[in-house]
């Protein structure tokens, strides 16, 4: 199809389009008068080399050789293969029947030489295996059960749908998203593609805080942004961040313009080989010198889009009274409905989620997400920051209690909606 447009439409990254691209995008529908269509044969998608369709030129490549071979630029794959050639580390891969399987089978098992059936569920099947393809605890329960089994491997991994995100266990220890950027971060000065250090990093509004303490340290810049890559992704061009990632298991960096899981896999497999520590020693002593930040999402899925909008509606006019007051034990320094203006192309996005700022590193965030046209998703996400090592041991979901509770009682989502728990706790 060919379209005349009265202005250019450029962008320079191959990832997400920024908002001023598509509203540039929208306006020029507008002025759409005709298009035209050319009649071709179909091309073979399986098979290497270059086809023509009209003066287009499309060329077949291997993306499994072409991510493979960028992979190694940023990896050390001999420290890692000799390690899983010792025979004393094991992982286990599962791709939930998606798109990483091919991805994993190649690298993992063929280049890394991890044992076969390392990797599971590693054919991308249409339905996914009639699984859910959402690497959380609650959906990747074939890997969770095998990491929590005595006889668990070292490293458990999964990834989603179409690769870009990632769950990351150790024996019977789940690593939190959150945690999981700010240990890469805290980290990547042992890794070959990160070595000459990081620019600064991103995260997105919800994510919690452990990534900005980490920063900090480091003395580099790190930005707060709108749920979604395209945000980060002008921050990667303008060379303002390195890494950066999302609290629903989203975590990147500057060799794409896209949340990468594979890629956040490798990353862990080089840091353990390079600091022969486990999953959960190498989380620990994280959070023995920067704190840990206690955090959960509660997703309540599949609501009726008209409660869930009532109950958005109505914390927009409770949450920006709340600054400045006490509730409990905790001080309200900030409440409102998160605004975020672009430090690249000055562009301002409004509205992406309404949050409390509490004393004591404490926050409470409500955002929706996935609407539909007759149900929704209302995300419901609680922290709070512990420096003292000896409370690092508690349960996410109690040391939260007194941020759920608060949660609760100012949405009444529990009684609005009838349901006695969220869908997905993560």
């Amino acid at each position: 199809m060919a379209v005349s447009f009265s202005q250019p439409v450029t962008t320079r990254a191959a990832g997400p389009a920024p908002e001023k691209l598509t509203d540039q995008i929208y306006q020029n529908t507008l002025e759409i008068s005709r298009y035209l269509k050319i009649e071709v044969p179909d091309i073979p998608l399986d098979t290497l080399g270059e086809y023509h369709m009209g003066d287009m030129c499309i060329k077949i490549i291997d993306p499994v050789d072409d991510y493979a071979h960028l992979m190694e630029e940023l990896f050390d794959f001999d420290l890692i293969k000799s390690m899983l050639e010792e025979g004393l580390f094991t992982l286990c891969f599962d791709a939930m029947n998606a798109i990483t399987g091919p991805y994993a089978h190649a690298i993992l098992e063929d280049r890394l030489g991890a044992m076969p059936g390392t990797v599971i569920n590693g054919i991308p099947l249409p339905d996914f295996g009639g699984g859910h393809p959402d690497p959380n605890l609650t959906y990747a329960k074939e890997l969770v059960d095998i990491m929590y089994d005595i006889s668990a491997p070292d490293l458990g991994a999964a990834s989603d749908g179409d690769g870009d995100r990632n769950m990351i266990l150790g024996k019977s220890f789940f690593v939190n998203p959150s945690d999981s950027l700010a240990i890469l971060a805290a980290n990547a000065h042992h890794i070959p593609g990160y070595r000459d250090g990081l620019a600064g990093v991103a995260r997105s509004m919800p994510t919690s805080l452990a990534i900005d303490r980490v920063a900090e340290k480091l003395g580099i810049d790190c930005y707060e942004t709108p749920t979604g890559w395209k945000f980060f992704g002008n921050l990667l061009d303008a060379g303002k961040i390195t890494l950066c990632g999302e609290e629903s298991f989203g975590n990147g960096s500057n060799h794409v313009r896209e949340k990468d899981g594979l890629w956040a896999v490798l990353f862990w497999l080089n840091l353990i080989a390079v600091r022969r520590q486990s999953v959960e020693t190498i989380t620990r002593e994280h959070w023995q010198t920067y704190g840990r930040n206690f955090y959960s999402r509660h997703d309540y899925e599949g609501m009726d889009s008209v409660i869930a909008e009532e109950i958005m509606s109505d914390l927009r006019g409770k949450i920006p009274g709340l600054a400045g007051k006490s509730i409990g034990e905790y001080k309200v320094i900030l409440s409102d409905d998160f605004s975020y203006t672009d430090p690249v192309d000055h562009s301002n996005t409004e509205k992406q989620g309404l949050r409390i700022v509490f004393t004591k590193g404490a926050r409470i965030i409500f955002r929706m997400s996935g609407t539909g046209s007759d149900s929704a998703t209302l995300r419901i996400y609680m922290e709070k920051f512990e420096p003292d090592p000896s409370q690092h041991d508690q349960d996410p979901q109690e040391a939260l209690a007194d941020m759920i509770m608060i949660a609760n009682e100012l949405s009444g989502i529990l009684k609005r909606t009838g349901r006695g728990a969220p869908t997905v706790v993560t």
